[in-house]
């Protein structure tokens, strides 16, 4: 919201990155999570600690996924965030810096369940014997994890296609705004 509200095109590419990615990244946590609810039959964060010892490619890809929706370098979650903060900053620079501020928030509490499902010590027994992933998992998981490490790292063909978009409506807006701004200085409804 803050990348439309801002209106530069920088900001509006952000926003139609940040809402590609989060298709990506969500779907594949709802991946994950169900996953793992269908191993242990519970969804609450307690009930797990350690299991990165038990189910090394599950902890893995999570991380991964976890670190995009986090926006880390490298992942498709920083550009679009990247791009949402430096356009807005130019039109909008509290919002950015509240925006920013949120940014780290969350981060901190998804490193913080992430800490708490994978890496605390193992000490329930019924998490010893999780199946890692299987092969079909894997299928719906790697183009997920690749669609990430991809938007991330060369998300130039997908900006360069929008990019024409993106100008056409912030001119569209823009201009529609002028209007609106000399019809009320002139007094018309």
């Amino acid at each position: 919201m803050l990348g439309i509200f801002a209106l530069t095109v920088q900001s509006v590419q952000g926003a139609l990155m940040v809402m590609i990615n989060h298709g990506i990244s969500t779907g594949a946590l709802f991946f994950l999570i169900g996953m793992l609810y269908e191993r242990r039959h519970t969804r609450l964060i307690e009930a797990y600690g350690g299991i990165a010892r038990v189910v090394p490619m599950f902890a893995a890809i999570l991380t991964i996924v976890t670190f995009s929706s986090i926006g880390v370098p490298g992942t498709n979650g920083f550009v679009g965030e990247f791009l949402v903060l430096i356009g807005s900053f130019r039109t909008e620079p509290v919002l950015a810096l509240i925006a920013t501020t949120v940014v780290i928030i969350s981060a901190g509490y998804l490193l913080w369940a992430i800490q708490r499902i994978l890496f605390n010590p193992l000490d329930k027994p019924e998490n010893e014997h999780i199946p890692d992933l299987n092969r079909r998992e894997l299928a719906v998981l790697l183009p997920l994890v690749a669609a990430i490490v991809w938007l991330g790292v060369y998300p130039a063909p997908v900006l360069n296609r929008m990019q024409s978009a993106a100008q056409r409506f912030v001119t569209t807006v823009d201009a529609r705004r002028t209007l609106l701004r000399q019809d009320v200085a002139e007094g018309r409804p």
